[in-house]
C-alpha cells in the first residue's frame, strides 16, 4: 500500500508541474491569438508544445494541437514572419492580404502582455494567501571552514557582517543582498567585508578569495564560496535509538547552549568541536523545548551503521530552527518589480566577465520542471509554487521582449523596420535569418538542460541512510 500511495503522489506531482508549464505557455500564446483576431490575421494553426502533432482539431478553419516536444507553442500567422521551416506549416497556395506595422507590433506585443498579466493574477493570489518568507536573518558568523578562504582572509566565528564590497547586507540567505547571495554573486578575485567585531569599536575591513565546488565536465560549475556559515540556536530534531545521546536522555526540542563552557553559535560549530577534541567526552548545557536548563556529559561513538563513519553522539539536527519561514503578504506590483530586480541581476552576472555565473547556471524546462516539483514536496510548497509563477512569468514576458529573431522583440523589431523603411524584410534572408536563431536558441536549451540533468548525478543525489549504534 505504501508504495501505490507514494507512486499516486509521484503522479500527482508530475501532473501539477505539466499543468503549470501549458497555463504559462496557454495563456502567452492566447495573447497572440486574441490579439490576430482583433487585428483580423489570418491564423493557421494555434499549437501548445513543438513537434508533430499528437492531437490536433480544425475549428472554424483553425487548427488547434499539441505538439510532442514539451518545450513551448506557437500561433502560426503567415501574415507575420514566417516561420514554416520551425513551425512545420505549409506555405500559403497565394499571397495574403498585407498587414500594418502596428498589426504586427501588436500581435506580438500580446504575448508578453498576457504573460505580464498572468503574473500579476498570481501575484493578487499571493498577496491574498500569503507565501513563505525563507530568510536567514542572522549576519553573525556561526561557523568557518578550517583552511577555507575566510579563515585566511581573518574572519572570526562572532563577526557580525555589515557589508560586503561597500554594500549593506541584511540576513545571510534568502534575498539579493543577503550575505551568501552577495558572495555568489561578486565580481573579481577579492571580496571586501566590514565587520563588527565583539570587543571592537570600529569596523572591522577585510578581503578574502573564494573557491567554487568541485564539478563534472556534465555539471554547472560551482557557485562562489568563502567557508562561513551563519550562527543559530542548535535544537535536536531527533535521537538515534540507543545513541549516547539517547542515553543522556536528549529529546526533540532540546537545544545545545553550550559546549564544554563554550558558547554554541552553531550546528557546524558542534560537530567541529567533537573532531578537534577527538571525539572524547564532552559537557554540554541543555535547554529543555519546556525551558528547563540542565547540564549532561556525552561521549561520542562509532555507530555500527553505515560503516565508515567518525564517532558521533546521534543527533539530527533542526536544519530549519535559524530560518524565518513567517508568512508573509508582499503587495502584487513589489513582486513583479523584485521578479525585475532578480532577472536583471542574472542577465548582467552571466554577462560580465568577472563574474562567476555564467550561461550553465540558466535553466531549461527540465530544470524549471525539476524545480517545482521539488517546491511541490516542501511545506508550503502550493504557496511556494504560487510565488514562482510570478517570477516565472515576468521572466517570460521579459525574455520575449528581446530583439532576437524568432522572440515576441524580434518581430517588433522588424516591424519598427518596416515602418521605417516601407517595406518588409526580404522573405529568404529573413527565413535564414529566423532558421538560425532558432537552431541557436534550441542548442542553448538543449546545453542548458543537460546541465540541468548532469547535476542529478553527484550533488545531493544521495539519501539520508539510517545512523543504528550498538543496543545497550
Amino acid at each position: 500500500m505504501p508504495v501505490i500511495v507514494t507512486t499516486l503522489n509521484v503522479i500527482l506531482l508530475i501532473l501539477v508541474v505539466l499543468l503549470c508549464f501549458n497555463l504559462i505557455i496557454f495563456v502567452h500564446e492566447l495573447g497572440h491569438f486574441w490579439a490576430a483576431k482583433w487585428r483580423g490575421l489570418q491564423i493557421d494553426r494555434f499549437q501548445i508544445w513543438f513537434g508533430k502533432p499528437i492531437w490536433k482539431k480544425e475549428i472554424n478553419g483553425v487548427q488547434y494541437g499539441l505538439g510532442w516536444i514539451p518545450a513551448g507553442g506557437f500561433v502560426a500567422l503567415p501574415q507575420m514572419a514566417p516561420m514554416e521551416s520551425i513551425e512545420g506549416g505549409e506555405k500559403p497556395e497565394k499571397p495574403l492580404p498585407p498587414i500594418t506595422p502596428l498589426d504586427k507590433i501588436i500581435v506580438a506585443f500580446a504575448g508578453p502582455l498576457f504573460s505580464l498579466l498572468l503574473a500579476l493574477v498570481f501575484a493578487l493570489v499571493v498577496w491574498n494567501v500569503g507565501k513563505p518568507k525563507d530568510f536567514v536573518p542572522s549576519q553573525e558568523i556561526g561557523y568557518i571552514v578550517p583552511d577555507s578562504p575566510a579563515e585566511k582572509a581573518g574572519l572570526r566565528v562572532g563577526d557580525k557582517i555589515i557589508e560586503i564590497n561597500g554594500e549593506p547586507v541584511n540576513g545571510f540567505a534568502g534575498s539579493l543582498n543577503a550575505i551568501s547571495e552577495r558572495i555568489i554573486l561578486s565580481r573579481g578575485q577579492e571580496i571586501t567585508y566590514t565587520v563588527q567585531r565583539p570587543g571592537e569599536t570600529a569596523p572591522v575591513l577585510l578581503k578574502s578569495g573564494f573557491e567554487t565546488e568541485k564539478s563534472k565536465w556534465f555539471q554547472r560549475r560551482g557557485l562562489r564560496k568563502v567557508g562561513i556559515e551563519p550562527a543559530g540556536p542548535a535544537i535536536v530534531e531527533a535521537v538515534s535509538k540507543d545513541s549516547p545521546a539517547a542515553d543522556a536522555g536528549l529529546a526533540k526540542g532540546d537545544r545545545v547552549l553550550t559546549i564544554d563552557g563554550q558558547k554554541l553559535l552553531s550546528i557546524e560549530h558542534f560537530s567541529q568541536y567533537l573532531k578537534d577534541q577527538k571525539w572524547k567526552t564532552v559537557h554540554l548545557s541543555i535547554q529543555t523545548a519546556a525551558g528547563a536548563t540542565r547540564e549532561v556529559d556525552v561521549t561520542p561513538e562509532v555507530p555500527l551503521k553505515p560503516a565508515g563513519l567518525n564517532p558521533m553522539i546521534g543527533i539530527l539536527w533542526d536544519r530549519t530552527a535559524g530560518l524565518d519561514v513567517r508568512i508573509v503578504h508582499p503587495e502584487p506590483l513589489q513582486q513583479v518589480k523584485d521578479s525585475l530586480t532578480m532577472m536583471w541581476v542574472t542577465i548582467t552576472s552571466v554577462k560580465a566577465s568577472n563574474s562567476s555565473i555564467g550561461v550553465d547556471h540558466l535553466s531549461g524546462p527540465w530544470g524549471i520542471g525539476k524545480m517545482l516539483y521539488q517546491l511541490l514536496q516542501t511545506e508550503e510548497g502550493w504557496r511556494r509554487i504560487l510565488a514562482f509563477m510570478v517570477l516565472f512569468n515576468v521572466n517570460l514576458a521579459v525574455l520575449n521582449m528581446l530583439p532576437f529573431p524568432v522572440l515576441d522583440g524580434g518581430h517588433i523589431t522588424l516591424a519598427i523596420l518596416e515602418k521605417i523603411f516601407g517595406r518588409p524584410v526580404k522573405a529568404k534572408p529573413l527565413e535564414i535569418l529566423q532558421t538560425a536563431c532558432a537552431l541557436l536558441l534550441i542548442s542553448l536549451m538543449l546545453f542548458v538542460t543537460s546541465k540541468d540533468i548532469g547535476d542529478g548525478f553527484g550533488r545531493g543525489s544521495k539519501s539520508r541512510e539510517e545512523t543504528v549504534f550498538p543496543a545497550k
